[in-house]
């Protein structure tokens, strides 16, 4: 099984240039849409201006915590094609799904085993499950391994302050995208550099047994 990525929280054009014509670009690229409290937020005016920026062979995933209506409405003709939900309901996220026509990628904030089960509520209308940490703008861990033999039926994203000297190896077990944000930063900024080592080390799993 080959290890997808998502490098999240991506806020500037000079990033996003290098990740989008990467030569191991990640399958997911993940903008923060709607929480100001987060030093990864793009407003709608920067927003609009990253997204003319060709996304290539990557996807591009609207970060959502909760969101209403009115900002909803403001990226509805962006070029999203995923909308990752924080802190909505079943009902909540059927209806952004059904009016918005955009596929879901459910999170489901991790303290403890019993948390897992949330994902229940998601099935009818998740593509993707992500199984993050409840730090949301800080960068927390959480047990990666408390998901570990979880058998779905679609794909299962990890978040939750992984670093690129992670054992990556371990990860692809328990899930099938690792979505990283503050292990590429240096300073609280993207890191080209730390972008470049954990691409290549992606890259470099397909080659391993």
């Amino acid at each position: 099984m080959i290890l997808k990525s998502k490098i999240c929280g991506v806020s500037d054009v000079k990033t996003l240039n290098f990740i989008v014509n990467h030569n191991y670009p990640p399958q997911y690229i993940g903008f923060i849409v709607n929480y100001p409290k987060s030093k990864r937020y793009v407003d709608i005016k920067k927003l609009k201006e990253l997204l003319k920026i060709d996304k290539k062979n990557s996807l591009y995933v609207a970060v959502l915590v909760n969101p209403n209506y009115k900002i909803l409405e403001k990226i509805k003709d962006l070029p999203f094609d995923y909308y990752q939900l924080y802190d909505c309901n079943p009902s909540q996220v059927k209806s952004i799904k059904d009016k918005y026509k955009r596929k879901i990628i459910s999170a489901i904030t991790i303290k403890n085993k019993t948390d897992i089960d949330q994902y229940k509520l998601f099935l009818d209308t998740a593509d993707i499950f992500l199984f993050d940490s409840t730090g949301y703008e800080k960068s927390i861990a959480f047990d990666h391994t408390l998901i570990n033999g979880l058998n779905l039926n679609k794909e299962i994203m990890i978040a939750g302050n992984i670093q690129i000297n992670d054992n990556l190896e371990n990860l692809k077990k328990i899930a099938d995208i690792v979505d990283i944000s503050g292990g590429l930063e240096t300073a609280g900024l993207k890191d080209i550099s730390k972008i470049e080592v954990f691409l290549n080390k992606i890259k470099n799993l397909e080659y391993e047994t």
